[in-house]
């Protein structure tokens, strides 16, 4: 140990530096036993022997210039994506107008980002995202305006992503919370009717309902009558999400104690006000955590809509390593797009967690 001054006739004994700061933390964590420093050991060896050629194929001897030779280098082919990011982005959409997308998700963004905060949940931001969805249907679509009409058919990439994902959840979760509560109804057609839907759709993977609704429900259709494919998986991801909503809504209100409804009909509350009052707010944040993994799992199966051929972002990177020379590079591209789905996830996952901090009561 070592020895300080004298102070006020006691000697002050400072730690040894090995104990405290960094090297004490790695002292205790990593090398506080003969296993600890065996297994350190080879963890550091396996980072050192994969971490680092990893860095170097995709930072070092990486090509990132649009127009630079790819089979010459040994390391990533980033110029595949510096080359065709907009057919990647933005799929068939007309490039000479690729401002309107792109306005139409800073627009979306924007609005997601301000929704994070608690304290602007008022009107004004309701109506701000009526308003802005209207606007972002005119800039996409086009027709009005002045603005180059564009057919829903060309829409793909990430529009076509966030459209699926944003607007299918959206409509997902409140319809799950009425088939929660629906099946947990008094009347027997309501939750005969609940039970069915619920145990029917989460019986069949999601691929059979996006098959169903591009090509068995336009049989079903009278003739000359049309539904756009796109409006059609939609429907299919919104069907499929809500019935696992509702199972995991329907453990929250399972889990409420029966003296919160003696409570509620002891102030005369009706059976609406009663949830929406006192149970549904209690329950929804109890789910938190599992709602939000059942979104985010329905948020990377949209991707699977490029089995009916709608060019989803994964679609449209799939066209384009068809091209001959970009064939090889496919790593390069799907690390590209699984950066795009892991930012998106991780909004989500960490926006539940500050909901949960906000809206934890400590009971």
């Amino acid at each position: 140990m070592e020895l300080t001054k004298k102070n006020k006739g006691k000697v002050i004994v400072k730690p040894p530096i090995s104990s405290i700061g960094i090297p004490g933390w790695i002292r205790e964590n990593l090398f506080s036993s003969p296993f600890n420093t065996v297994l350190t050991i080879i963890i550091v060896s396996i980072l050192w022997f994969s971490i680092l050629p990893f860095l170097n194929w995709a930072l070092i001897d990486s090509s990132w210039l649009p127009d630079a030779n790819c089979r010459e280098s040994d390391g990533a082919c980033w110029s595949i994506i510096s080359s065709n990011y907009k057919i990647i982005l933005f799929g068939f959409y007309p490039q000479d107008i690729l401002w309107r997308p792109i306005t139409a998700i800073f627009l979306l963004v924007s609005l997601l980002f301000i929704s994070r905060n608690r304290n602007y949940w008022n009107a004004f931001l309701g109506y701000s995202w009526i308003i802005s969805l209207v606007i972002m249907g005119i800039l996409l679509k086009g027709g009005i305006l002045g603005l180059e009409a564009v057919d829903i058919e060309r829409w793909g990439g990430i529009i076509l992503t966030l459209l699926l994902s944003v607007f299918g959840l959206t409509a997902a979760y409140p319809l799950g919370v009425i088939l929660a509560l629906g099946r947990q109804s008094k009347m027997p057609v309501i939750k005969t009717f609940c039970v069915f839907y619920i145990e029917l759709i989460r019986g069949v993977p999601l691929i059979s309902l996006l098959f169903m609704s591009s090509v068995v429900f336009p049989l079903f259709l009278p003739e000359g009558v049309s539904i756009n494919a796109i409006l059609r998986a939609q429907i299919a991801i919104i069907m499929f999400t809500a019935a696992y909503v509702a199972e995991v809504v329907r453990g929250g209100l399972q889990g409420m104690n029966k003296g919160q409804f003696e409570a509620a009909d002891s102030l005369g509350l009706n059976y609406f006000q009663t949830m929406r009052l006192i149970i549904l707010p209690q329950a929804l944040k109890i789910v938190i955590p599992p709602s939000v993994s059942v979104l985010i799992s329905a948020f990377k199966d949209t991707s699977l809509v490029v089995i009916i051929g709608l060019y989803d972002l994964l679609k449209t990177t799939q066209t384009t390593l068809s091209e001959p020379k970009w064939m090889g590079f496919s790593a390069e591209a799907y690390i590209f797009i699984a950066i795009i789905y892991f930012v998106c996830c991780f909004f989500m996952s960490n926006y539940s967690r500050k909901l949960e901090k906000e809206l934890d009561t400590g009971l």
